[in-house]
């Protein structure tokens, strides 16, 4: 279940750098801005497009591809242990 057009909303760079997925905002902002992020599914090219809990976020890591399911949204750049409770891991293998 997604919540496509509902609730609260972060801009997928900031999510992905504030739960440390990503080391830098610029280096989202990339991977977001030359279409390597899938939303649900769905191809973005805009680090603005909005993040919400429940979604699905697929993007390349390294040599591998992660899947990441939002639990929550992140209101700074916590320590690790407080950023990884706002995903969840669902990468096979990870």
């Amino acid at each position: 279940m997604t919540g496509i057009g509902h609730g609260p909303s972060l801009r997928i760079d900031k999510y992905l750098w504030f739960v440390r997925l990503c080391s830098s905002r610029s280096n989202a902002q990339k991977l977001a801005e030359t279409g390597h992020i899938r939303l649900n599914g769905r191809r973005i090219e805009r680090a603005h497009a909005p993040v919400r809990t429940g979604d699905l976020i697929t993007f390349p890591h390294g040599d591998a591809v992660r899947v990441v399911r939002v639990i929550q949204l992140p209101t700074r750049r916590g320590p690790a242990p407080e950023a990884q409770g706002c995903y969840e891991e669902l990468t096979i293998g990870a």
